[in-house]
C-alpha cells in the first residue's frame, strides 16, 4: 500500500512538472477595465444610449460616426480594435452572455472592492462589503506570488484609485502599488517618472481619489521596460467613472483609449526579448453594470446584470479559439488560479477556497 501511495505522489509531481515545463508563459500582465460592460465588449455601442437623454452624449453625430455600425461585429471592432483584431484572433474571449458564455462575479455585491478582492484572491469575502479604505484581511495572489523565490521583487501594481493600497494591503504585503498622486511620487527614479509624478500631483483630478488612465499606462509601460517584472497588474478606471457620471460618449472613448494602451503594452512586450512569446495577458473587469436607458450607469447587488463580466486571454499558452460560445458558466473567482497555472504554480493547493483555473485558457505548448 505504501508503495502504491508513493507511486501516486510521484506521478502527480511528475505530471505537474511536465505541464509546467511545457508551458511557455514566464510572465503575466493582468489588466482590468473597471466596470466595462460585456455588452460593449461583444456588441459595441448601444444605440439607445447614443443620445443626450439616455447617454448624456453631447456630440451625437460625431459619436455615431465614430462608433455606430450596422452590425454588432463591426461596432465592437470600431470600439476596441485591438481586442477584436488581435486578442479574438490569436487568443480567446469569454463572457458573451447572448451566446451562452457567461462569466459571473460570485461575491453577490457587484462593486469594486469586493470584486477586486475576489479577482485577486480567488474567493469572495462577505466581510468586504464597502469601498472603505480598510486593509484587506486576505492575501492577494500578488502577495502570494511575491512570497515565492522566483517572483520576489518582481510583482507590481499600477492603478487609478486610492483604495488599491488597501485592497492589496501594502502595509502587510510590502508590494509596490502605484495608484494615486502620493504613490506616483515614489515611482522608481528616472526623468520620465519624475515628470509623470509632477504631472499627477499638479493636475486636478476629475474624480476625487482617482488618476486618469493615461497616467496609469505611462507609469506601467516605463516600469515594464526598465524594471522587468514577471507579474504586473494594471487597472484602468475611466470607463467606470464616466458611466457613473452618465456620460456614455466618454465611456466609449475611455474604452477605445484603453484598448489602444493595451495594444501598446502588447507591442512593448513583443519588442523585449525577456517578454516576447513568453508573456500572457489576462484582461477583464471587476464588475458589470445594468442595462436599459438608466441602469447602465449603475451596479451593485440590486442591479440586475451587474454580476456579468468578461475575460480575454492572449499569450503563448492560450489556444487561438477566439470568441467562445456555448460554454459552461465561469467565475471571477477563477482568475487568480488561472494566472498561477499559466506560471506553472498550483494556487488552489495553498488556497483551497479559490476557484479552479480556467483550463479553457491554458493549453500545453505543442498541443
Amino acid at each position: 500500500m505504501q508503495f502504491i501511495w508513493r507511486a501516486a505522489i510521484c506521478l502527480m509531481v511528475f505530471t505537474v512538472c511536465v505541464q509546467a515545463a511545457e508551458l511557455k508563459t514566464k510572465n503575466v500582465i493582468l489588466i482590468t477595465l473597471d466596470g466595462l460592460r460585456w455588452q460593449e465588449v461583444f456588441t459595441g455601442a448601444e444605440e439607445q444610449l447614443l443620445n443626450k437623454a439616455n447617454g448624456g452624449v453631447r456630440d451625437t453625430n460625431g459619436v455615431r460616426a465614430t462608433y455606430w455600425r450596422d452590425t454588432p461585429e463591426a461596432r465592437r471592432e470600431a470600439l476596441m480594435p485591438f481586442l477584436w483584431s488581435v486578442v479574438a484572433k490569436q487568443g480567446q474571449l469569454l463572457g458573451n452572455t447572448n451566446k451562452g458564455s457567461a462569466v459571473r462575479v460570485t461575491n453577490g455585491m457587484n462593486f469594486s472592492y469586493p470584486g477586486y478582492n475576489e479577482l485577486l484572491c480567488g474567493f469572495p469575502d462577505r466581510r468586504i462589503n464597502s469601498n472603505a479604505k480598510r486593509p484587506n484581511p486576505n492575501v492577494t495572489m500578488l502577495e502570494w506570488f511575491n512570497g515565492k523565490p522566483d517572483f520576489k521583487g518582481k510583482v507590481v501594481m499600477f492603478g487609478c484609485w486610492d483604495v488599491f493600497p488597501y485592497i492589496i494591503n501594502v502595509e502587510r504585503s510590502g508590494l509596490p502599488v502605484y495608484a494615486d498622486q502620493e504613490s506616483f511620487r515614489k515611482l522608481p527614479p528616472s526623468s520620465h517618472n519624475q515628470l509623470l509624478g509632477d504631472l499627477a500631483n499638479d493636475s486636478v483630478a476629475v474624480f476625487k481619489g482617482v488618476l486618469p488612465d493615461s497616467f496609469v499606462y505611462h507609469a506601467a509601460v516605463e516600469h515594464l521596460r526598465t524594471q522587468k517584472p514577471r507579474l504586473m497588474y494594471v487597472s484602468f478606471g475611466d470607463t467606470d467613472d464616466w458611466a457613473h457620471e452618465g456620460r456614455y460618449d466618454s465611456v466609449l472613448e475611455s474604452a477605445r483609449l484603453a484598448d489602444g494602451m493595451i495594444r501598446r503594452l502588447w507591442e512593448t512586450v513583443q519588442s523585449l526579448p525577456e517578454y516576447k512569446d513568453q508573456t500572457t495577458f489576462i484582461i477583464t473587469a471587476d464588475h458589470g453594470r445594468g442595462a436599459g436607458p438608466s441602469d447602465w450607469k449603475n451596479h451593485g447587488a440590486a442591479t440586475i446584470g451587474a454580476d456579468h463580466i468578461w475575460i480575454g486571454a492572449l499569450g503563448p499558452d492560450t489556444a487561438a479559439l477566439g470568441e467562445r460560445t456555448n460554454l459552461s458558466n465561469f467565475g471571477q473567482n477563477q482568475i487568480a488560479a488561472t494566472v498561477a497555472a499559466l506560471l506553472g504554480l498550483d494556487y488552489c493547493a495553498e488556497v483551497p477556497q479559490a476557484g479552479k483555473p480556467l483550463q479553457e485558457l491554458i493549453k500545453l505548448s505543442g498541443k
